[in-house]
Order: structure tokens, then C-alpha cells, then sequence
């Protein structure tokens, strides 16, 4: 009987994967899904990302592809695959052939990976050859981005170059069937980077002494600088409270929380209350320092985060940490459960990775020092996140998500955006990818300009994208555009902040070209259009220009930046503003001495030394300082985080306060001779502070809906450092579901200004397409 089937010819096919897929253990799973289905052929990588050629029988190649993108690898990230056939060769066996240079487009560096449950076991089995080894790693985790060179991400172009294989370890790396299949940064004891500590009475050689020293160092009060993964840490005991004070006082940190690492789930749990989502990103390969409602009775000293509900916990990441909050045998020194795990640099500036300037610059800092001897080439401090939800909202992206690419909904040519003045992340971009970098910091230091310098050259090299453009801040003095100014080959594009600010959100949320939405952007500080601070932001936006439909009625600040400083200055500023008398039972009023009153009070009445904002931002401290939860700062926000906090507790017995709107300007009066009624009533302030954020709450949604109807557009943008604040976005986002309207909301880069990068790379080029 004759078979009607058609015959299975044999084919060859040459495929192109592009996206994360160098690093993560890509080319070995090809390998062995190539072997499983008896194809012959080859992988390798180059600067475009893997290139696979793959030969045989019409249908197993077809099965290939199709399991090429369905069992990928966890880690990698596939954007795009392309396939051709070509001639059959008639070749057998498939192999990995050595990494090229060539290749028209380009692949993208992994992020650093925490180490894997597998890797976990070998470090604590005393049979195996990596027991206790604290540089263990395998393809699915360890460092990628801090410690790569060059593309394509093979070892001679990785800080791993100088350490030479032993036969164990290059046995392992050639075998396709081993765990460490071309894993680039794979070492062992006997060939591979090396621990040891530093105290008063010298060096300590050896993993375990050097990490029973380093527990007794911390046991007995001692700051001790660690380094890591991508930079130095400064770790204590986070039980101890004259420790931290110390620590406080040597890193010029007065207030700000620090994070804490605690050695496994269940510690961190005594800590904080910690849910299903906050969990699991917590054990995630990511590990990010995850923000957590405090337990009040948790064992950490008062002066960790002072006077803040919320701590930032995050778990053990690389195998030193592991080993660091386990016995050591034949060890002395009580094993940690939590530590102080704060970034190793003084306050503002750009965390310390290289070992001759940690020496420098934390050597008044560190009583100890725990260090190895493998290179990182590229400093990545630990990234933050709040959950919102049920989601991610970033308010720091950096080590474990950076330099993961965000999709641009719109080619754009090859630019640079050099973001913000704080937080400062840059992006590049080119075609369709945005390359979005580890957080920088604040641009006030020279510290953190060459660092920003710095990995804007690494970056370039990276992707090989030579960016003629730059896009930046419109505001005239900040370092970023300054650095712009002078490094832009075919000029400047200026973007006005808090438009950038609601296109980095829109390009999140995949909102398309040619469509606008509704913007609300809420901050402390942006050049506006005029020359005047912008901050309470109401707009129509498109990508390419934006309509300023809506704002907060402006107020003179007394002073300029020492307002933002000093709360109680706007308090008194807005209560001026909205006709309210400084009478001395108001919390501001008695806080400012009768002799600074009367200055500010000419000031404000002659215009001196004063600035006109519509800062949202600003408002917040204004009542945060009204209601007598904060009345000066010593970092960023810090008056709004502690009305947040008070306010999350009284929602049920909230005031009932309305903002007044005529002609898009937004007029805080009511809002403020309300709240001080209902102070001098007796309310308390939980009340109060709750009933501000859910007036504030439903300002967005009664404007949003006006908006909608006016101009059908029902997609409605929320960013700037404002929406950090978990309940207001919270409220918010009820009030524009209830009204039947769609909440975008930050997920890949913060509302702050670190994501202010991705906003200006999308409006920048598209202005660039529509000119070109």
C-alpha cells in the first residue's frame, strides 16, 4: 500500500535569536535540544545576539523551532527570532563553535542573578568540590553585567579573563551535559577568585577564618565593608543601636532607613509583615531590597529606619552572603540573623566598586574590611521596590533588572537621554530597544559625574550604538543637560520634564505612537515652560508635545531649595496663600522662631528670595509640617513618607476635604482652612492626614473624568515622585476605575525622577521621526 504522506525531506535552517540570551545559559540548552532531536549543526554567539544553523528532517527541525521559543531558558528574554532555510550540508553532530564579533545588529548583557537553589546545595554539601566555596555559580545565576567587558559575553571578555580553568573546571565548562556548559564566570577553589579579611591585627586569609573573623568583627560592634557583587557594602549589627548611631554618624546619614539583610525568609518575617508577592520577590533571582510594613516588635535597634514604619529587607544573594549568616566551623564569633546592609559610599554619592577608591573614600567609614579579587567592571548598587497591587513599582532600578531593555512603541535613531539631577539613570536607545542603566545617584559630586561619564562610554560599547543625539532635562542648571551641552554631536534635544515624566509611563503600558493621554504629574521640582517650578502637573500628552490643561495654583516659596529642606517654610508659605493667619497654635507657626517668621513673612510679602511653584510635592510637606508629622528633613520626601504612613492607618475615619477647580487651576484653600478647623476641633491627625490623600485621590479622578468627556480620550497617566506614595496611587487608581477610565501606572522604571531617562529617549525621537 502506497503511503500518501509526503516524504520528510531533509532541510537546514539558520536562525537568529535576539534579546537577553547571552549569559543565561542559552547556547548549551540549544545544544542539548538540538541533540535530543538528532539535528546537526552549531550555536555561538556575536554581537547580535545567538546564531543557530540547524540540519535534519523536515519536522524534527520544525519541532526545534518551536521548542526554541517554548522552553527557553528561565533567565533569557527572547524579542525576536528570525529563520531562513539555507542548503543542507549533510553534516553530523551539532556543536558550539567559537563567539564572533560580526553580526549586523545586536544582543543584549544579562543582569546579575542570585545564586540558584542548585548551586545553594553544593555550597553546604561537604562532598562536594565547591563546599563552601563563596564564588560558586553555574548558567543559571551568578554575575553577568558587573563583571562584562565587551560583547559577545564570553570569559576573556568578562574581569573572569584572569583566572585560568583547572581541569575540573574546564572539564565542566565543555561538557554539555554539565550545569556549567559555557558559564563564563565558573571557578572553583582551586583556580578561581579568592576571600579574605582585614582587621587591626592584620590579614586573614582563607574563606572560613576570613568569615569567622568578619562575625566576630560585626559581633563585637564593628562596621565592616564587604565587598559584593557590584560594589561595597557597609554591614553592622542591626541589633545594636550605638553601632548604627555610629554608622549614622561616619556615612553622614542622619535619618535616612537603612536596609537590612535578613539570612532567610523566616527571620524576615519577624521583621516585617511580608505577603505572598513581597515573598516571592524576595527569594526571586532578581533580590531586590523589598519595602515592608515594620513590625513594631521585630529585633532591630529603633535608630535602623527612626521613627519610619516601613523597612527595606532583602535576603542573601551571593554564596558570601549565604556563608556569612551560617556557622563557620571552628568559628567563635555568634552567627548573624540580620545585619545592616547599606550601600558602601557617603550619603549622595555613587556607591564604591573599584578597591582603590573604597580605600579612599569609606576608609573612615570601615573598622574591618572583607574582600576578594575578582574585578567588577561595572558598579550596580541593590535596587528597591514597593508592591502595589500585587505589582512591582520600582523606586530604584538597578542590580537584577538592570541593563534590561524596556520596548519603545516606535523606532527611534541612536540617542542618549541623561534623565535626572537625583536619582539619576540614563537610557540609551536605538531602533526599538531602550536601554535603561543601574542607578546612578544623585549628580551633586564629582564622584557622580565620572561615574555617569563613565558608564555612558561602557554602555555605548556594550551595544555598539554611537549616540549623536542627546536628549535632556530642559532646566538650565543641571549638570545633566550641562554634560549634554557639551557631549551632543549633532546638538541638544530639550525635553520639559514632567512631559517626560508621563511618557516614560505611557511607554510602559505600550500606549502607541500616535495616541495621547491624560497626564498627571505630581512632583517637588520641574522647569516648567515658563521658567517658573512646576510640580501639580495636569496635561494632555502625546509623545511628541504635550498641552498644560490643568495645575496647582502656584505659591511663593521663601528661600528656593531651603524649603524643600524645611517643610515648616511651606506650611507657612501656603497658609499665607490661602488666607489662613499664623496663629501660634499651628504647628509650623511654633516650630519657626519669631525672628525667622518675621523674615520669611517679608520675604513673602515682597517677593524677595522667593520662588513661585505649583509643586504638589511641596504641598504635601506643607501639611505633613501643618499637622506636626515632620517639620525639616534630612532626605528626600521624607515629610510625605511619614504622612503616608500616619494617614494609611486612618482611612475609616477620615475628613471630607475638596480642592476647589476654576479654569484648570487647582486652589488648595479649602482643602487647608478645613484641615485646621478640624485640627482645632480635636481630630486627630491620623484623620486629617488620611483625609488629604483621599481629597487628593479624588481631585484626580473628578478632573480625569471632566477630561475624558471633553476629549474622549480615557487612558489616564499617573507619574512623578508623588506616586511613590502607595496609598495615593491606591486612591487614585478607585477613583478613575469607578469613573470607568484605565490607570497607567509605573511597573518597569520608578515614578521618581530614575525613570525619567526612558520618558525623554521617547519623546526626543519621536519629534526626531516626525522632523526626519
Amino acid at each position: 500500500m502506497t503511503s500518501l504522506a509526503a516524504p520528510d525531506y531533509r532541510v537546514r535552517y539558520r536562525i537568529r535569536v535576539a534579546g537577553v540570551v547571552q549569559g543565561v545559559g542559552f547556547r548549551p540548552f540549544v545544544h542539548r535540544l538540538a541533540t535530543e532531536l538528532g539535528l546537526a549543526g552549531c550555536v555561538g554567539n556575536d554581537t547580535e545576539g545567538v546564531f543557530v544553523e540547524v540540519e535534519g528532517a523536515t519536522t524534527l527541525v520544525e519541532s526545534f523551532e518551536v521548542r526554541l521559543m517554548a522552553e527557553a531558558p528561565a533567565l533569557a528574554r527572547i524579542l525576536e527570532v528570525r529563520s531562513t532555510t539555507v542548503d543542507a550540508v549533510g553534516e553530523s553532530g551539532f556543536r558550539i563553535v567559537e563567539s564572533s564579533a560580526d553580526g549586523g545588529g545586536r544582543t543584549f548583557v544579562s543582569p546579575d542573578v542570585a545564586v540558584c537553589p542548585e548551586c545553594l546545595t553544593e555550597l553546604f554539601d561537604p562532598s562536594d568540590r565547591r563546599y563552601r566555596y563563596p564564588f560558586v555559580n553555574c548558567t543559571n545565576c551568578g554575575p553577568r553585567f558587573t563583571i562584562t567587558r565587551t560583547l559577545p559575553y564570553d570569559r576573556p571578555n568578562t574581569t573572569m579573563s584572569g583566572f585560568s580553568l583547572c581541569e575540573a573546571c574546564y572539564r565542566e565548562y565543555h561538557d554539555p551535559l554539565d550545569r556549567r556548559f559555557h558559564a563564563q564566570p565558573v571557578a572553583c577553589a582551586a583556580c578561581g577568585p579568592r576571600l579574605w579579611f582585614e582587621g587591626a591585627t592584620g590579614t586573614i586569609g582563607g574563606t572560613d577564618a576570613a568569615l569567622a573573623a568578619t562575625q566576630e568583627a560585626l559581633a563585637a560592634g564593628d562596621i565592616v565593608a564587604m565587598k559584593g557583587l557590584g560594589g561595597y557594602h557597609l554591614a553592622c549589627s542591626a541589633g545594636s543601636g550605638s553601632t548604627v548611631r555610629e554608622l549614622r554618624r561616619r556615612k553622614d546619614r542622619p535619618d535616612k532607613p537603612f536596609a537590612v539583610m535578613a539570612c532567610d525568609l523566616a527571620v524576615a518575617e519577624q521583621l516585617a509583615l511580608i505577603g505572598a508577592h513581597e515573598a516571592g520577590l524576595l527569594v526571586s533571582g532578581q533580590a531586590p531590597i523589598v519595602l515592608l510594613p515594620r513590625r513594631p516588635d521585630g529585633p532591630l535597634a529603633p535608630e535602623v529606619a527612626p521613627e519610619n514604619p516601613y523597612i527595606g529587607i532583602f535576603l542573601p544573594y551571593t554564596p558570601m552572603h549565604h556563608l556569612l549568616f551560617r556557622p563557620v566551623p571552628g568559628g567563635r564569633g555568634p552567627v548573624p540573623e540580620v545585619l545592616v546592609m547599606t550601600s558602601g559610599n557617603l550619603s549622595d554619592e555613587p556607591i564604591c566598586y573599584d578597591d582603590v577608591d573604597a580605600r579612599q573614600r569609606l576608609g573612615r567609614i570601615a573598622d574591618a574590611w572583607l574582600v576578594h579579587d575578582r574585578p567588577i567592571h561595572v558598579p550596580c548598587d541593590d535596587s528597591v521596590v514597593r508592591v502595589d497591587a500585587g505589582h512591582e513599582l520600582p523606586l530604584r532600578r538597578s542590580r537584577g533588572y538592570a541593563p534590561l531593555p524596556v520596548r519603545l512603541p516606535f523606532d527611534v535613531a541612536p540617542m542618549l537621554a541623561t534623565g535626572g539631577e537625583l536619582k539619576n539613570t540614563f537610557c540609551l536607545a536605538s531602533g526599538r530597544d531602550a536601554w535603561m542603566s543601574q542607578h546612578i545617584g544623585d549628580m551633586g559630586s564629582i564622584e557622580t559625574l565620572s561615574a555617569f561619564d563613565r558608564s555612558t562610554r561602557q554602555f555605548a560599547d556594550f551595544y555598539g550604538v554611537e549616540a549623536k543625539l542627546v536628549a535632556t532635562d530642559a532646566h538650565p542648571g543641571y549638570q545633566t543637560r550641562r554634560w549634554a551641552e557639551a557631549h551632543a554631536a549633532d546638538g541638544i534635544e530639550l525635553v520639559q520634564h514632567h512631559h517626560a515624566h508621563v511618557a516614560a509611563v505611557m511607554v510602559e503600558n505600550g500606549v502607541e505612537a500616535d495616541e495621547r493621554v491624560i497626564g498627571f504629574a505630581f512632583d517637588g521640582t520641574g522647569y516648567g515652560t515658563d521658567g517658573s517650578i512646576w510640580g501639580g502637573e495636569i496635561l494632555i500628552v502625546g509623545y511628541g508635545s504635550f498641552e498644560r490643561v490643568g495645575h496647582l495654583g502656584e505659591v511663593a516659596l521663601p528661600g528656593g531649595d531651603a524649603t524643600i529642606r524645611k517643610p515648616y517654610r511651606a506650611a507657612l508659605a501656603h497658609l499665607l496663600a490661602a488666607g489662613i493667619p499664623w496663629s501660634p497654635d499651628l504647628a509650623p507657626v511654633q516650630f519657626a522662631t519669631a525672628q525667622e517668621r518675621a523674615v520669611i513673612a517679608r520675604q513673602l510679602e515682597r517677593g524677595v528670595q522667593c520662588v513661585r511653584s505649583s509643586s504638589m510635592g511641596r504641598l504635601f510637606d506643607a501639611v505633613s509640617s501643618l499637622l506636626g508629622v515632620r517639620h525639616a528633613i534630612s532626605y528626600e520626601a521624607q515629610a510625605a513618607i511619614e504622612l503616608e504612613r500616619v494617614a494609611a492607618a486612618h482611612l475609616d475615619e477620615a475628613g471630607d476635604y475638596r480642592f476647589e477647580v476654576t479654569d484648570g487651576e487647582i486652589d488648595a484653600t479649602t482643602v487647608l482652612r478645613s484641615i485646621v478647623a478640624d485640627q482645632r476641633r480635636g481630630h486627630p491627625v491620623g484623620a486629617l492626614a488620611a483625609g488629604f490623600h483621599l481629597a487628593v485621590g479624588r481631585l484626580i479622578g473628578e478632573i480625569a473624568e471632566r477630561l475624558w468627556r471633553r476629549t474622549g480620550i480615557d487612558q489616564v497617566a499617573l507619574s512623578g515622585g508623588v506616586f511613590q506614595n502607595v496609598l495615593l496611587v491606591r486612591l487614585a487608581r478607585a477613583e478613575l476605575t469607578a469613573r470607568g477610565l484605565r490607570a497607567l501606572t509605573h511597573r518597569l522604571v520608578p515614578p521618581n525622577d530614575g525613570g525619567l531617562a526612558l520618558g525623554q529617549v521617547a519623546v526626543a525621537g519621536h519629534r526626531a521621526t516626525r522632523r526626519g
